[in-house]
């Protein structure tokens, strides 16, 4: 057998077995995320909690300012902030500068609602993790880093 083609077999091996990890961790991921959502016990729906976190992580935020954040269009996020009011989660403001354009900021009502969703889904996990020995717990903690140094990584 050429020399060529001995050389290739491993590096296709190991492009079949990361593809293999990329197939298996992006469906636990994403199904892990769907029982975190699901434990968040609210009536708001996924797209309006992830409005409020970039709301709350930005405020006082313009809108457009969140559509950014977000990777939306302007008009989606005119119809969630226009619900996120409607629900009393958060309030619009006048920009000080420019009477044309508004900042928007979680209410109290906002703020206990997020403070309650990450409460449940936090509680959660750590109902799962406590089941766990300590090297598997390690192993999770280091998962986390790496995955958080992917998260990093985008723009």
């Amino acid at each position: 057998m050429p020399s060529g083609i001995e050389s290739t077999a491993p590096r296709l091996q190991r492009f079949a077995e990361v593809g293999a990890l990329a197939a298996d961790l992006r469906l636990v991921i994403g199904r892990l995320a769907r029982r975190l959502r699901q434990r968040g016990e609210t009536d708001v729906s996924a797209s309006l909690l992830s409005a409020m976190w970039t709301i709350e992580r930005l405020q006082p935020v313009t809108p457009g300012d969140v559509a950014a954040a977000e990777g939306v269009q302007p008009p989606t996020v005119t119809r969630i902030v226009a619900r996120l009011e409607d629900l009393g989660l958060i309030a619009r403001e006048g920009h000080p500068r420019d009477r044309r354009s508004s900042h928007v900021r979680l209410t109290a009502a906002g703020q206990r609602l997020l403070d309650r969703t990450r409460k449940l889904r936090t509680a959660y996990l750590a109902r799962q993790l406590r089941d766990l020995d300590e090297d598997d717990r390690a192993v999770l903690r280091r998962a986390a880093e790496i995955l958080r140094g992917f998260l990093e990584d985008e723009p």
